[in-house]
């Protein structure tokens, strides 16, 4: 894929739902980002043997977080993605969480969500609706993920879509500006 995504909004103005870049899809080890500069998706890393993205991963386009990226997602559904592909999806939560890196340490949250037209999630409405178990075994993955990269992930919350939607609001208005840029 090769584009400019500044244009996107954050959010689908007829439906509501969030619209989702995916760069890294379910099952891969290699991690993708997308570089604004050159327009492209370039491999920043590569996950050890054994770890894969447990479910699609992306951003939201128009948002930035406290570490000065766009808001992370991870994206329920039935079958893997390719990257690059706008995924419109309803959000069901949040992992709050603190990331440390060289010293500094900023909130990184995840957000989590179904894609609009998955089959097996389309019952999805919370995090409430997911099995506990799933969820401790998301918070790994990212504490693993990033702790391979010398950094540490901290969950400190798990809430549901409104907290997730407020987030993604003020990411979305410029509130949630980037203290730290992070490397992927």
């Amino acid at each position: 894929m090769n584009g400019d995504l500044s244009h996107l909004p954050a959010r689908n103005p007829k439906s509501g739902d969030i619209q989702v870049i995916i760069d890294t899809p379910k099952g891969h080890r290699n991690k993708l980002k997308y570089d604004e500069e050159k327009k492209v998706f370039k491999l920043s890393g590569v996950l050890p043997i054994g770890s894969s993205f447990p479910y699609d991963f992306g951003f939201v386009p128009s948002t930035k977080g406290e570490d000065g990226d766009p808001i992370d997602v991870l994206v329920l559904l039935d079958e893997p993605v390719s990257v690059g592909c706008l995924i419109e999806a309803r959000l069901i939560g949040v992992i709050e969480a603190e990331q440390s890196e060289n010293g500094q340490t900023f909130r990184n949250d995840r957000l989590l969500a179904v894609a609009s037209v998955s089959e097996d999630y389309s019952e999805v409405r919370s995090l409430k609706d997911l099995n506990q178990h799933l969820l401790k075994e998301i918070e790994h993955f990212f504490v693993s993920y990033n702790q391979v990269r010398g950094r540490k992930f901290k969950p400190t919350g798990r809430f549901g879509p409104q907290r997730a939607l407020a987030l993604l609001e003020r990411a979305s208005n410029g509130k949630s500006q980037g203290k730290h840029k992070r490397r992927a």
